[in-house]
């Protein structure tokens, strides 16, 4: 089995905040949403939808169908494998999380790899800079958050520096700049579907 290597880089937001992880090549869309919600230590509680522009609007959409008349234009991400859409000629989508908040990633296909003996995938390899905490007001919220955790002066500065470091994937006290890819442990994909799917009956 091939290995996809991926960058996702969130955007509208500097400086610029990226992970490089690495995924079996037979990953569906549901197992990559996961994996970028481990990788940037999101709280998956919002929808999400991968994105691709197609010739004459016939775009693709990978997500979460909210019922089973939809539009038919946006297809249950864990029926449809990545490797079906990206190749390295072309590698590109987007992928958007918290309609509300607006985060929107960039996501490329940078490499397809041999597994390496006695890895275990998926993997983060690399990336720089902490995620904003979920539910902080998107890029916008996001850099006001950041001006307050600067500003000892600030009133809010002890109360959000307590909020943003309890968020998830937060160890001790929140810095924006920090990240270390050894520390991301990637939830598990299948028994968050099953939840999900129980959730939809």
């Amino acid at each position: 089995m091939s290995i996809l290597q991926l960058r996702i880089e969130l955007l509208h937001i500097e400086p610029l905040i990226w992970r490089r992880i690495q995924m079996p090549g037979d990953c569906t869309f549901w197992d990559l949403h996961v994996a970028i919600q481990s990788a940037f230590a999101w709280n998956d509680s919002h929808l999400h939808e991968f994105r691709r522009g197609g010739d004459g609007g016939n775009d693709l959409r990978f997500g979460i169908p909210l019922d089973e008349a939809g539009d038919g234009l946006l297809r249950p991400g864990w029926e449809h494998r990545v490797a079906d859409v990206l190749t390295l000629a072309d590698p590109a989508l987007e992928y958007a999380y918290d309609f509300g908040d607006s985060w929107e990633h960039r996501v490329v296909l940078e490499d397809i790899l041999e597994p390496a003996p006695g890895r275990r995938y998926p993997r983060c390899v690399a990336g720089e800079r902490s995620a904003p905490p979920d539910d902080c007001g998107g890029p916008g919220g996001y850099q006001d958050l950041l001006a307050t955790l600067a500003d000892p002066a600030d009133p809010d500065h002890a109360s959000l520096h307590a909020w943003a470091s309890s968020q998830k994937g937060q160890r001790g006290r929140f810095d924006p700049e920090a990240f270390d890819e050894q520390r991301v442990k990637f939830a598990r994909p299948g028994p968050r579907l099953k939840r999900l799917l129980a959730d939809r009956r």
